[in-house]
């Protein structure tokens, strides 16, 4: 059995390889107390594929597509779909599960004022973020996406987010700039996407500032 997930590792060079090695350890343990042989391998349009065999094969594949979403060309109206943030413009945001699904601004009204790029920043969504979207004439993102993303506004800490980079190479880089005791924890938002969650009376901004000279990837702030 095998399953194309909608995880992707979009780093090149020797970051590729680190990242792929970090899939396969979340891999391993995500499945790791099922019966399920299996084989992690990276294709050509940057997914993960799963492969593998096992009594528990079908439970462990359908496990990984619930936190990872499953590569899909041909969406059914009302099914909700787990894909990455790729674009955002007048149109509103593009959301790659496959095929792109482009959510219009009429649909973004619920997470505030604004077009596309100042709803972006508003909830500091880095490129690749995954975002859950319903398939239909006019997609939007589901009603647990935007409950998500108004939690981080709801929090009394902001938060710091990044693209990639894996959840041990951001902790590392926290630690190293000297702000452990700065952050609650880092959240992993996908293989490659990753929140810190800042501790009270850390100023997000200048978290990015201070970590953001050791780390490549895209990074944003969410200030409440």
């Amino acid at each position: 059995m095998r399953r194309v997930l909608n995880a992707k590792i979009y780093v090149a060079g020797d970051a590729r390889q680190r990242a792929l090695d970090s899939a396969r350890s979340v891999v391993a343990d995500r499945v790791a107390e099922l019966d399920f042989e299996h084989e992690v391998e990276l294709r050509d349009d940057d997914r993960l594929e799963v492969s593998g065999f096992g009594d528990d094969a079908e439970a462990a594949l359908a496990l990984l597509v619930e936190e990872f979403g499953e590569y899909t060309t041909e969406p059914e109206d009302g099914e909700t779909y787990l894909g990455t943030f790729e674009g955002w413009g007048d149109e509103g945001f593009v959301v790659d599960i496959g095929v792109d699904m482009v959510v219009p601004p009429s649909e973004l009204e619920e997470l505030g004022k604004g077009d596309a790029s100042a709803i972006r920043d508003r909830y500091g969504l880095v490129q690749h973020t995954p975002l859950e979207v319903v398939a239909g004439e006019t997609p939007r993102l589901s009603d647990a996406q935007v409950d998500e993303l108004w939690s981080w506004r709801k929090d009394e800490t902001g938060r710091v987010n990044v693209n990639s980079c894996t959840r041990a190479e951001v902790r590392a880089t926290v630690n190293r700039a000297g702000h452990a005791n700065d952050i609650v924890t880092v959240e992993r938002l996908g293989l490659l996407e990753q929140s810190v969650v800042c501790a009270p009376g850390t100023d997000p901004p200048g978290l990015l500032a201070s970590i953001g000279r050791f780390l490549e990837g895209e990074m944003k702030c969410v200030v409440v």
